[in-house]
């Protein structure tokens, strides 16, 4: 079978079909073909040449870009010419394309969330915080009286789980959505971030430019993929460590010293490329306060024995370590469909912000602040915790099918094993090249684990 494509000199050309999956698909000139939506899009063959500009980026919630482009107010992305699969469903019906620039705006989805739904609480943020502390002092004083092996694990793993929960608030006051004052937001932001060893600003700082950049290759911050090129510097045990589990649900200490592969930096350093120089009191300021925590743990390790400091801290660390990871990992991968990623002129912040995942955990959503509910605090960082999951329902009329339904969890979130693992084995790195790029598995590692 034979299809028509504009070639770089917009002349017809013949060329084969190609095959997805199970199915032959023709290619099809997009803008030969304006009345068909719903296209799955391939990266640009006439780069260079621009058309009228989409609704697809909307308005840039945060201030300029660090390493990349700056937006303001409603802009526009022009959309180079570019040949696109026309997926057909059993039905016969044209199938949809999440790379395609989406035919609303950032303001058509602000415009949907419900006005007190932005609106702060402090009180009420500050009630979270009394909870999770006094949990996990329960926890602590529960472990210390019963103190056996049978009940040790069980400690373990809820302690674990609440300091994750303090990481949660801990990252709302970093975003400014656990309350509106300046000052409350870093003494509590420190008070939790630094109990469980993170240095709050510097982390805090990064985190922002994750934001900023999401779904962009190059300019992404938190488990963005490697280039090819970059993929290829790895040394075998590298790559292992990077892809086997559980060893990258353990990396988040090793990130924030030195970042990921190809970036260079530490949260720590306040010369670090990852701050500029206004930035170096904060970051000093929370590196101190880390360092305070680490001197009382070595204190308390004297005073009670390492032993005891293993099980009532080091342990549950790395728990948190470990959902910390997870979570990260799997707002950002591991869905059915393969995300896209994407560089130059067809980043846009909405775009980017579409590319993450909601994920349903279970009877955790609660206790860990409905970090789960991703998409929307993606895309609007400065909605509180509490009220992302009605902001959400609110704009899934507005994002139709760009939003990824998340599996409904049982008690506990295992079924959320199953896609970590998949992608795990499949997302290594994506091409040097193009402007829509998806991940891209290694045939050696994939081989190796057969």
């Amino acid at each position: 079978m034979a299809f028509s494509v504009l070639s770089d000199c917009c002349v017809l050309k013949t060329a084969p079909s190609l095959k997805v999956g199970s199915q032959h698909r023709p290619m099809v000139p997009q803008a030969s073909l304006p009345g068909i939506v719903g296209l799955r899009s391939l990266p640009s063959l006439c780069l260079g040449r621009s058309f009228a500009k989409h609704k697809g980026a909307g308005t840039f919630p945060y201030g300029p870009l660090r390493g990349g482009p700056r937006l303001g107010g409603e802009t526009g992305v022009a959309v180079p010419l570019r040949p696109t699969l026309v997926s057909d469903n059993e039905n016969g019906e044209a199938g949809f394309d999440p790379s395609a620039p989406p035919p609303f705006t950032l303001a058509d989805i602000r415009a949907a969330i419900p006005k007190h739904c932005w609106v702060k609480d402090p009180w009420k943020s500050i009630s979270y915080v009394v909870r999770d502390v006094v949990v996990v002092f329960g926890l602590a004083a529960a472990a210390s009286y019963f103190n056996n092996w049978l009940f040790w694990p069980i400690y373990w793993a809820a302690q674990g789980t609440m300091f994750w929960a303090l990481f949660v608030l801990g990252h709302d006051c970093g975003h400014g959505s656990f309350s509106s004052n300046h000052k409350l937001n870093s003494v509590i932001g420190h008070l939790t971030h630094s109990s469980i060893l993170v240095p709050y600003h510097g982390w805090r700082i990064s985190h922002r430019t994750h934001h900023q950049n999401h779904g962009h290759v190059e300019n992404d911050e938190s488990w963005h993929p490697m280039s090819k090129t970059i993929y290829d510097t790895l040394d075998e045990t590298t790559k292992k460590l990077r892809f086997t589990i559980p060893y990258p649900l353990l990396a988040y200490p090793f990130y924030l010293w030195g970042r990921t592969p190809g970036k260079k930096g530490s949260h720590f350093h306040p010369e670090s490329d990852l701050f500029v120089p206004s930035e170096k009191k904060d970051v000093s300021t929370s590196t101190a306060c880390w360092s305070a925590m680490t001197a009382l743990l070595a204190g308390l390790t004297v005073f009670m024995g390492p032993a005891w400091i293993i099980k009532f801290y080091v342990i549950p660390y790395w728990i948190f370590v470990m959902w910390l990871d997870l979570v990260t990992y799997l707002h950002h991968h591991g869905y059915d469909e393969k995300v896209p990623w994407y560089r130059g002129k067809e980043w846009s912040y909405l775009r980017g912000g579409l590319t993450t995942i909601d994920r349903d955990y279970g009877l955790i959503n609660n206790i860990h602040h409905d970090i789960g509910t991703h998409v929307v605090h993606h895309l609007f960082p400065q909605i509180p915790h509490y009220h992302l999951v009605e902001a959400t329902e609110a704009v899934k009329p507005v994002l139709g099918k760009y939003y990824r339904e998340p599996k409904q969890s049982g008690p506990l979130p295992l079924h959320l094993l199953d896609p970590l693992l998949k992608s795990m084995s499949q997302d290594h790195y994506v091409n040097d090249e193009g402007e829509i790029v998806f991940y891209q598995a290694d045939p050696n590692m994939t081989k190796s684990r057969r």
